[in-house]
């Protein structure tokens, strides 16, 4: 995957590879040591039946590792976003 500024990731949408909308990116988490990112920060879409992920009050965490492709929208393998 090429580099990617923080900034560029900023409201995009996280679609699953399924095609399934999942929500908006709101932040990311990233460790301050190695500033490696762990987690994208995801307001859910209304639609997307949120059980089996990591829920805290209304956002939901995606582990970076599930990214498959960041362009127009940032692609998610579902199925690895889960915790």
């Amino acid at each position: 995957m090429k580099k990617t500024f923080a900034r560029a990731l900023s409201r995009k949408q996280i679609m699953s590879t399924d095609g399934m909308v999942m929500g908006t990116i709101k932040n990311i988490t990233f460790d301050l040591h190695t500033g490696q990112v762990i987690d994208l920060v995801v307001k859910p879409d209304q639609s997307f039946e949120t059980a089996g992920y990591a829920i805290e009050g209304e956002r939901m965490f995606v582990p970076f590792e599930a990214v498959k492709d960041i362009k127009d929208y940032i692609v998610v393998d579902r199925y690895l976003s889960k915790k």
